[in-house]
């Protein structure tokens, strides 16, 4: 992050970022929470003005992939944030180009007639196969806070739907897909990933 004056970023932001740059305890969870209603309008204008219906759940999806390629890579692109703009600023530019992305390549594969993953924003759609043996994807979910090993479970091993997991774990449905992000992220670091 650039240290120079930046006006338009938050003395909140700049903190909150910094610390999820520096892998603070539950700064990823507080950075989601802050932005989370923001990626979830990104992705519905960009899909809106496309004119792509598009179900909840790949919505969701979607909404995941733009927080999920915020972390890849330790945070690259959040670390190529300048201040020269609002911090939700960036974030609705950087959103909306990874949903074009994605749209583009789900418009792909469709014409291409190629099967979509259960999880079709993400090429690692079942932790099982993306991260390693059995016993190992335990381990990682043992080291999970409860309600997310608990929703991993559900979506992956027993195919629940984001509805499912959300009137069981309690827990608002838009949040299902980032708070499965963040734990294949976890998880896939536990295990050296």
């Amino acid at each position: 992050m650039d240290s120079g004056v930046n006006v338009v970023l938050s003395s909140i932001d700049r903190q909150l970022l910094q610390r999820c740059l520096d892998r603070e305890d539950q700064a990823w969870g507080e950075f989601v929470d802050r932005f989370l209603g923001l990626v979830l309008h990104v992705v519905e204008h960009t899909t809106g003005s496309r004119g792509i219906p598009l179900p909840r759940e790949l919505k969701d999806d979607l909404t995941a992939e733009v927080f999920a390629s915020l972390i890849r890579d330790d945070f690259s692109i959040l670390r190529k944030f300048r201040g020269q703009s609002s911090l939700a600023t960036y974030l609705a530019v950087v959103g909306r180009r990874i949903v074009v992305r994605k749209l583009q390549q789900l418009r792909l594969a469709v014409e291409k007639h190629e099967p979509l993953n259960h999880d079709p924003m993400s090429k690692e759609s079942d932790p099982r196969q993306a991260l390693g043996n059995g016993e190992e994807v335990e381990k990682a979910l043992h080291a999970l806070p409860s309600n997310e090993a608990r929703a991993v479970r559900m979506y992956y091993l027993e195919g629940k739907s984001y509805q499912e997991i959300s009137s069981s774990i309690g827990m608002p449905e838009n949040s299902v897909g980032p708070m499965l992000t963040r734990a294949r992220a976890k998880m896939k670091e536990s295990l050296g990933g």
